[in-house]
């Protein structure tokens, strides 16, 4: 094992092992993973959200690992030490489209020596990842569980409209512009991610990108009082501009400048026991190493309708192995796009529900880590795929 592929060591749990691992699809991916040592385990993959990395699994990997499974938790594409060269703005973005990430993944399983696995999990862009590996390669993937990002599905193509006049829809046009009238001029966060100069805005931010990542994960938290989500009846401007400033900005503000204003102070920081400053210093060690393209190139995918039209193909297909959706209760990830938390139960023909984790906010699996790991043990071990070890 090579010392320069870790990060966090002496955070990790016993029985965390990192290396890395050729994904047969042009990636070199480091992984972290634990219950490796027992041949024939049924596997779990843990993909993580924007801005993470494998780390963000620290507290469920051993607990899986405990209850009988080869548990692996990559840095996806452009994230971490996964490939070595860094990402620039004009790299090609055909890469980073979600069905090459489902390509990623399908060749880390594959390179990991399965030709399926219990269970792709996600959380935040993880999710959108792990909901697409479900949606387009069931045998590969038995079950999924996504957390912090309802999944929409695949974007719809409308029936009976030759006769009308072409249109494009919302999200994908008409939103930008239509914020930028209000009264008060806002910005959505996914279109300001895909500019230019959203890298530079966090990297070379004057609070630095330690203190940056400290406001911003707070902000989005559940010890943020703010977070009190409620449904959004649509995607018209007036209704976007409801959500907090870290998803639909306040125009001419970037993003650090954005989060500064809700940095929390030392006592809230000391109190933060979900997220430790050295626990923080991990991700703030990365992303300062690194920048941030490398995870915003996603942002860039999804607001680029080249790539949306490539996943119209896909249109009314469905889920069709166990699923299961986890937030917190006041997280608002789970109400940004209007009507996909309550379209998941058609989505997904095999539903396990929904589980609001009361005081949780964006970063559940990390805030309420007993809660999210019971759910997660409970929804395994009666999907296809539950180990029987002894």
């Amino acid at each position: 094992m090579n010392s320069d592929v870790l990060y966090g060591q002496e955070l990790l749990p016993q029985g965390i092992r990192s290396r890395l691992v050729d994904n047969n699809n042009g990636c070199t991916m480091h992984v972290l993973e634990a219950g490796f040592e027992q041949p024939d385990r049924p596997c779990v993959l843990l993909l993580h959200g924007f801005p993470e990395c494998a780390f963000s699994w620290r507290k469920q990997i051993p607990f899986l690992a405990a209850a009988g499974y080869h548990v692996v938790a990559p840095d996806l594409r452009g994230y971490g030490r996964s490939s070595s060269a860094a990402v620039g703005y004009d790299d090609d973005l055909m890469p980073y489209s979600l069905i090459n990430r489902v390509s990623d993944t399908v060749g880390l399983v594959k390179a990991l020596g399965y030709d399926s696995i219990a269970a792709v999990i996600g959380h935040d862009y993880g999710s959108v990842v792990a909901a697409w590996c479900a949606l387009l390669r069931p045998d590969v993937f038995q079950s999924v569980v996504l957390m912090s990002a309802a999944f929409p599905g695949a974007p719809a193509l409308p029936k009976g409209t030759s006769a009308s006049q072409p249109k494009g829809t919302l999200p994908l046009t008409g939103l930008p512009e239509a914020l930028a009238a209000l009264t008060k001029p806002r910005q959505h966060y996914r279109w300001y991610y895909s500019t230019r100069e959203a890298d530079a805005d966090m990297w070379n931010c004057p609070q630095g990108v330690h203190d940056f990542l400290r406001a911003y994960f707070h902000f989005k938290s559940g010890d943020w009082p703010g977070n009190e989500p409620f449904p959004l009846a649509s995607w018209a401007a007036s209704e976007m501009a409801r959500l907090p400033t870290y998803y639909v900005m306040e125009m001419g503000r970037n993003m650090a400048q954005t989060v500064a204003s809700e940095m929390p102070t030392a006592i809230e920081i000391t109190n933060c026991t979900w997220l430790t400053d050295k626990e923080l210093a991990v991700y703030s060690g990365e992303y300062q190493r690194t920048g941030f393209q490398g995870g915003l190139q996603g942002y860039r995918i999804g607001t680029d309708s080249r790539f949306n039209g490539e996943l119209k193909a896909f249109s009314d297909r469905t889920v069709d192995v166990p699923a299961m959706f986890i937030s917190g209760a006041r997280d608002w990830g789970t109400y940004q796009s209007p009507g996909a938390l309550e379209r998941m139960s058609e989505i997904c023909t095999q539903y396990r529900g929904s589980h609001l984790i009361e005081a949780a906010g964006h970063w559940v699996q990390q805030e309420r880590t007993e809660e999210v790991n019971a759910l997660l043990a409970e929804f395994l071990s009666a999907a296809k795929g539950a180990p029987n070890l002894v």
